[in-house]
């Protein structure tokens, strides 16, 4: 792993383009036990005078037993010949089958959270806040709730600081 210690101010990306179309492994736990998942959707910006980036896990996915037990996570963004691996982690549960087997990928501790060797992008962050998503917030009637969640469990939010950049 080639991955060096940044500040967060040395980033210059398009975090649309990152999040939406590059998407992000979101892994919690311990090099011994742990899980990933891919993500499309997140935020990052400042909150409380900290740097954060928000993620949304539904309690169904086996990543959100593992984020309710820890309180560090990565974000890693992974270099584009990785693309395959990123569609199975998004489509298979760990549950059912050992996703690093499956994808090759390499498991690294870094600063108490699990990115991978084939990261070339990893946000370690802290947890901070959670809430759940729920139909009685949305403000407009532009069929959000039944496009994205129909009968699927709504999300619940973390907001993260983000402790420390690599890439």
């Amino acid at each position: 792993m080639s991955l060096r210690k940044i500040d967060i101010d040395e980033l210059m990306f398009n975090p649309f383009e990152k999040i939406g179309k590059d998407w992000m492994l979101i892994t919690s736990g311990s090099t011994d036990n742990f899980n990933t998942m891919t993500a499309s959707w997140g935020q990052l910006g400042v909150l409380w005078n900290k740097n954060v980036l928000t993620c949304y896990i539904r309690p169904n996915r086996y990543t959100y037993e593992y984020m309710e037990k820890n309180d560090i996570f990565t974000a890693s963004f992974l270099r584009k010949d990785n693309r395959q691996a990123l569609t199975f982690c998004g489509s298979h549960s760990g549950r059912d089958v050992d996703k690093v087997k499956e994808t090759a990928l390499t498991p690294v501790e870094l600063e108490g959270g699990v990115t991978f060797g084939e990261a070339d992008l990893v946000f370690v962050c802290r947890k901070l806040y959670s809430y759940d998503l729920q139909e009685s917030g949305f403000l407009t009637d532009d069929g959000i709730p039944e496009e994205f969640f129909g009968n699927a469990p709504y999300h619940r939010a973390y907001i993260a600081e983000i402790i420390a950049v690599y890439c």
